[in-house]
């Protein structure tokens, strides 16, 4: 099983001026505006130590998605309809965007692969493995099917989950990692990686808990392991458990420094210099507190606790 490393960290060995700033845009306009004299120089001095990444130009995987995406044409659905062009095969038509919501945006969404997902690609490395909502992959892989609703240079086949464009029992295993939240049915589109998926075939999901609002395009739903249960019931689940990647630290660190970008001036002075202790009071204690009043609406919704509707039927 080939792989291709687009993204990796930047060191004094690999560095590469033009995949330095392909991978840091911020550093590439400081460049051209002068402020700085070359990436090489950023990375001396701020980047090394900011564990800036290097991005490949993505002809390096040209050949391969090639002859990925010829190899691969037996598993779709010739019941909908779609286009073949030089990034994917895609099956987003105007009528599946409206239906799920979905706008078009240049935000990237990228992630690599822990070891418990690495597992499952080796695992298969002579099938087929779904990656379904993949992002923007920063090693591609020829196993696995990267399914997107944006046309990255790594998406093979772009779609909607509640819709997979994908014939029965196509794949040996399915990747949804922080998918599911984003997705306007969650239920549909498990029951689509259930379609896909071959009797005995492998499913691993991950969907947030306590995380903020976040994400790409919309971000509708969080779930308890219950719910997740729930949602591939006719499964065999083996376990669910909490990787390190995903530990309440991670939430409560997210929440924190967020909330602190979300103040200024004493208010902020006044967040950054509470104990822990100083934090566990029923909340009604600091309703009247600056760093509770003075966040903006946006931040509120993003960080809230729970939110109310209001509405009135059609």
């Amino acid at each position: 099983m080939a792989s291709y490393i687009l993204e990796e960290l930047a060191t004094t060995e690999n560095f590469d001026e033009v995949a330095y700033l392909l991978a840091n845009p911020d550093v590439a306009s400081v460049v051209k505006k002068g402020l700085q004299k070359s990436g090489k120089s950023h990375f001396q001095t701020f980047g090394k130590n900011e564990k800036r990444m290097l991005r490949r130009d993505s002809s390096i995987i040209a050949e391969a998605r090639k002859n990925k995406h010829e190899i691969i044409q037996p598993l779709l659905r010739s019941d909908i309809p779609y286009q073949e062009n030089e990034c994917c095969y895609d099956f987003l038509t105007e009528e599946l965007k409206k239906q799920f919501n979905i706008v078009d945006t240049d935000r990237i969404s990228s992630h690599h692969y822990d070891q418990l997902t690495l597992g499952i690609i080796n695992k298969h490395e002579s099938g087929w493995v779904l990656d379904c909502g993949a992002g923007w992959r920063p090693v591609y892989y020829e196993n696995v099917v990267n399914f997107e609703i944006a046309p990255y240079d790594t998406t093979d086949v772009r779609g909607v989950g509640e819709v997979l464009p994908f014939v029965d029992r196509a794949f040996d295993a399915v990747i949804s990692i922080a998918v599911l939240e984003h997705v306007k049915d969650p239920f549909r589109c498990a029951r689509e990686i259930a379609r896909v998926l071959k009797p005995g075939g492998a499913l691993v999901c991950c969907v947030p808990f306590l995380q903020p609002l976040h994400g790409y395009p919309h971000h509708y739903y969080n779930m308890t392991h219950q719910g997740l249960a729930n949602l591939f019931e006719g499964f065999n689940i083996e376990r669910i458990e909490v990787p390190d990647s995903v530990l309440p630290i991670w939430s409560l660190t997210w929440i924190l420094k967020s909330w602190a970008e979300g103040l200024t001036g004493a208010a902020k002075k006044e967040f950054l210099n509470l104990k822990v202790a100083d934090l566990l009071e029923s909340g009604d204690h600091y309703l009247g507190k600056a760093f509770v009043r003075e966040l903006s609406a946006s931040k509120n919704l993003e960080l809230a606790s729970a939110t109310m509707l209001f509405a009135y039927k059609k």
